[in-house]
């Protein structure tokens, strides 16, 4: 969810937002309500929502999606729903119109609002306020709250993380059928990050999540999630047998295998590949909150390039791989999905497929793992 991230080749494209266009392999507890703002969306002296900021905003779509078909695959949050897709077309005007009326109506001025990325969520800079608003479905409601909760506790612990707009409280905001979270805008810094400074950036947000009590689910949460998406025939058609046995296999052994090590877990951001991390004049920030689990810190170490990780200090090797291999299939999982809107996505999970079977080989994690009788 973040432009400007790691060695972004197009600094100008999709500026500064916190979804990102340039996702790596890599998408409900109710925490905090926010109150339903009754401003009318239209025709309100207070929260004006003019037609020409619509219009922009729809075109700037339109060049969004375009940019969205070059972008490195991604995987679903944590919390993703069927109903909490990306928007259509018919459904930005609307989504536009809630977060300008909803930022003037707190005093916030919008003249002109961009849409930066779409994806379950539609990410807009609301200028000259320079806000990043994050407009959702209502299904998203649990998932913009747990979200916003995360944000605001550990804004508490100084940990390099993407913030709340500090001009309005810290909350969801209802309006229109639509939920809306306000966000600091960040200018990015073109430039390339130094993988050392990457480790060090994740290496304090996980100092930071140790000083955080909050309850999150367990990593594997997800990894049941791609099981259950792997054995549904008819939501993953074009899966053939033998790649479907080997999805469901090596998600089953490896979560069983990583279990056994008994690591040490903590809190996770949960996806901290290079689409998730801003590079700005405060440094290196990491977004998109919402896949926040518990796990061992490996388990975030897997998902970003191998030139970062030998930089992060301490970490199990072993089950670094294992954590890949693990990440690796459940993103292959989501390739084949049905309802995948990834360009290609078909073609990169046959690719990922081969990529398995060659990892389970080297690291010996194939049929000859023995797993406790059921």
């Amino acid at each position: 969810m973040a432009s400007g991230g790691f060695c972004d080749a197009e600094p100008g494209a999709g500026t500064g937002q916190l979804e990102s266009g340039c996702r790596g392999p890599s998408k409900e507890p109710s925490l905090r309500g926010g109150a339903c703002i009754s401003t009318p969306l239209f025709g309100s002296d207070t929260a004006p929502a003019p037609v020409a900021i619509l219009r922009r905003a729809v075109k700037g779509h339109s060049r969004a999606l375009a940019h969205a078909s070059t972008r490195p695959p991604s995987y679903r949050p944590l919390r993703d729903t069927r109903d909490d897709t990306t928007m259509h077309t018919s459904q930005i005007r609307p989504a536009v119109g809630a977060a300008v009326s909803t930022a003037a109506a707190l005093d916030l001025r919008v003249d002109d609002a961009v849409v930066l990325h779409d994806s379950n969520r539609l990410a807009l800079r609301l200028r000259p306020c320079d806000v990043l608003a994050r407009v959702a479905h209502m299904a998203g409601q649990g998932v913009a709250e747990f979200e916003v909760e995360v944000a605001r506790r550990l804004a508490e612990t100084d940990s390099p993380v993407a913030s709340l707009d500090p001009r309005v409280e810290p909350r969801i905001y209802v309006r229109d059928g639509f939920v809306i979270t306000l966000w600091t805008y960040y200018e990015p810094v073109s430039r390339c990050d130094v993988p050392a400074e990457y480790a060090q950036a994740l290496e304090r947000l996980h100092a930071g999540m140790r000083q955080v009590d909050f309850i999150a689910p367990h990593f594997t949460d997800r990894v049941a999630e791609a099981q259950s998406l792997v054995g549904n025939r008819a939501q993953t058609p074009d899966l053939r047998d033998a790649d479907r046995e080997l999805l469901s296999n090596t998600l089953r052994k490896v979560t069983w295998v990583i279990g056994q090590r008994e690591a040490a877990e903590q809190l996770l951001h949960g996806e901290p590949h290079p689409g998730n991390v801003l590079r700005t004049k405060h440094g290196l920030l990491f977004t998109d909150l919402e896949t926040c689990c518990r796990g061992p810190v490996e388990f975030d170490v897997a998902h970003v390039p191998e030139e970062v990780s030998t930089h992060y200090p301490d970490t199990d090797q072993d089950l670094l791989c294992e954590c890949r291999i693990l990440m690796l299939a459940m993103v292959a999982s989501w390739r084949w999905d049905r309802d995948d809107q990834f360009p290609s996505g078909s073609r990169m999970g046959a690719e990922f497929l081969s990529q398995i079977r060659a990892a389970l080989e080297r690291h010996r994690l194939g049929a000859t793992t023995d797993l406790p009788r059921s």
